[in-house]
């Protein structure tokens, strides 16, 4: 395949939606690998529309891009990705180890000179990272890659039936790229490049992310279904203003950002957040809680910094109370939780979902969020 090349691992709405349409705006041919036979024959019509929503609503048409079922061909992925320019990935942080073997073996046959830069576009901190300590357990070719950390930030709201393969985004997006592992930067016009991710990434799952799921676990435990509705509910709203007050002042002690840039960033994304077209259902922004609550995340990542600098985390501790009552019987993750939450004594539960020992100055706040969601379940039980 001649000009740029990019293989993106993912497929799905952000795939589609934002990775593989930003590369695509910057002049690459996008090889998708995805194992949704169901979605690739539908991409296999050979374009997809993205419809932006927001203040100006306006789609745009897609077709520089190409379908591997990464399972069934795994050769040819092998092949695509050791000739490409850049790998990007957009599977979820759970699913990096499964596809580093095959990103492994296609760098070990790689012949061209230039490395292949590798970007993990994960709801994760230095998810990159991750990959690459999972990569190098199958094949040692760091001299083969170019590891660059990413930050995006863009909202996809639940889909309308039968739109598959066009998806619907919101108008913001932001993709930032950390450059410390580029000798050069490939020209992607919708990525901001910085020396340092850190910052970036932690505003993005400390303001973005804790905002999105804590609207979630408030209103579950209120009985509402829809993002939504739960944040026209003036209690969740004052709530949650408080939660983002929380994380921004951790965000301060950690990268000594600027306040009114970061009060400007919050405002923002409470607006993204009541847009009526990113309206979502709760189960699905609040499935997965026990990654939600563990020790890098959203929540107790956040807390914990607070709690380092003797500030009670009042408003986030809130949010992980609301999340251990969360229940979803086709989430495996809450299912967990809830097994863990009925079973488990407190201070092993706060060790065992959250990563908090007995002499970290979060540990006796969760220990009694803990023994009070205990305490509570129990006697309604019986």
């Amino acid at each position: 395949m001649t000009g740029k090349t990019a293989v993106h691992f993912g497929a799905g709405n952000i795939g589609r939606g934002f990775i593989g349409a930003a590369l695509q705006d910057a002049g690459y041919h996008v090889v998708f690998a995805d194992v949704n036979e169901g979605l690739l024959e539908k991409l296999k019509g050979g374009q997809y529309s993205v419809h932006l929503v927001g203040t100006q609503e306006e789609s745009k048409t897609y077709s520089q891009f190409s379908v591997i079922n990464s399972r069934e061909h795994h050769a040819e992925l092998i092949e695509a990705i050791a000739d490409a320019d850049i790998v990007t990935t957009s599977v979820g942080a759970s699913v990096l180890s499964a596809i580093a073997p095959t990103i492994a073996l296609a760098a070990a046959q790689r012949k061209r000179k230039d490395k292949l830069i590798v970007m993990a576009c994960e709801n994760a901190v230095n998810a990159t990272d991750q990959l690459g300590e999972q990569i190098m357990k199958h094949a040692e070719v760091s001299e083969k890659l170019a590891l660059c950390n990413t930050a995006v930030d863009r909202i996809v709201p639940e889909q309308a039936e039968g739109t598959e393969p066009n998806v619907s985004v919101e108008e913001f997006a932001e993709w930032v790229i950390e450059t410390k592992n580029l000798k050069n930067k490939p020209q992607i016009p919708a990525a901001k490049f910085v020396k340092n991710l850190a910052p970036f990434i932690e505003r993005k799952l400390f303001t973005v992310n804790t905002a999105h799921c804590s609207v979630a676990y408030m209103g579950a435990t209120k009985g509402f279904t829809r993002t939504g509705d739960a944040l026209r509910d003036p209690d969740i709203k004052k709530k949650l203003i408080q939660v983002l007050e929380e994380t921004s002042k951790a965000l301060e002690l950690r990268h000594n950002i600027d306040s009114e840039e970061q009060r400007r960033y919050v405002q923002t994304t409470i607006s993204r957040l009541e847009n009526p077209l990113l309206d979502d259902a709760i189960d699905r922004v609040a499935r997965d809680p026990m990654r939600k609550l563990s020790r890098n995340e959203r929540i107790v990542s956040p807390a914990a910094t607070l709690a380092e600098n003797d500030i009670a985390p009042v408003a986030l501790l809130m949010v992980y109370s609301c999340a251990l009552k969360f229940e979803n019987s086709i989430d495996d993750s809450a299912v967990k939780l809830q097994e863990l939450v009925s079973n488990e004594a407190p201070g092993e539960l706060v060790r065992i979902v959250s990563g908090i020992d007995y002499e970290h100055p979060l540990f006796p706040y969760l220990l009694g969020v803990v023994d009070l969601v205990q305490t509570k379940a129990s006697s309604n039980s019986n």
